[in-house]
C-alpha cells in the first residue's frame, strides 16, 4: 500500500550537477545543448585570448592561467573578484583573461568543467525556486570521498541540505 518510490540519482559532482544545469540552462542564459570544454578546449581559447591581447605565452603560461583560473572558480572566486585583488601583472593578466574566457564561454553557450560546479551555485543563489525544487528532490544526500571535497562542493552540499538535512559523508 503505502510505499514510497525512491527515485535515486548516482554520480560523480560533476555528472549530477551537469545534469542539473541541462534542465535549468535557461535560467542561467544558456541552450540546454550547452557545450562542456574540456581542459584542450579551455587552453586553446586562453591561448586565442593571450594572442588577440599580444601577450606572449613564453611570459604568460597559457596551462599556468588555465589553472590558476581553476583554482579561482573552485575557491569561489568570480573575475570582478580576481581584477580586485590582483598585485602582480601577472595575476592582473590571469584575471583579464579569465573575464575575457567566461565572456567566450557564455557566448559560445558552453561551460568548462568547473561551471559544472559554479552555475550551478550561481542558479541556487539568483532562483529561490530552482533551489527548493532540488532541495525537496535530494531529501537524502550521502557523499563517497568527502575528504576530497572543494569549496564549490561543500557550498553545493550546503544549499541542497539546508532544508532536510539529511546529510551522510564518507572519508
Amino acid at each position: 500500500g503505502n510505499q514510497r518510490k525512491f527515485n535515486s540519482w548516482i554520480g560523480t559532482f560533476h555528472s549530477l550537477f551537469g545534469k542539473i544545469l541541462r534542465m535549468e540552462a535557461d535560467k542561467l542564459g544558456y541552450t540546454s545543448n550547452f557545450s562542456i570544454y574540456d581542459e584542450e578546449d579551455s587552453l586553446k581559447l586562453i591561448k586565442q585570448i593571450l594572442r588577440e591581447r599580444n601577450l606572449s605565452e613564453e611570459v604568460y603560461s597559457p596551462a599556468g592561467i588555465r589553472w590558476q583560473i581553476s583554482k579561482l572558480k573552485n575557491t569561489l572566486g568570480l573575475p570582478p573578484q580576481a581584477e580586485q585583488s590582483a598585485k602582480s601583472r601577472l595575476e592582473q593578466v590571469t584575471a583579464e583573461t579569465y573575464a575575457a574566457y567566461d565572456d567566450r564561454l557564455k557566448k559560445s553557450n558552453a561551460m568548462d568543467f568547473d561551471d559544472l560546479l559554479i552555475k550551478p551555485i550561481v542558479l541556487f543563489n539568483r532562483d529561490r525556486a530552482s533551489l527548493d525544487k532540488y532541495q525537496n528532490k535530494f531529501r537524502v544526500i550521502l557523499v563517497d570521498e568527502y575528504q576530497d571535497t572543494n569549496r564549490a562542493q561543500y557550498m553545493l552540499l550546503k544549499l541542497l541540505a539546508e532544508r532536510h538535512r539529511n546529510l551522510c559523508v564518507v572519508g
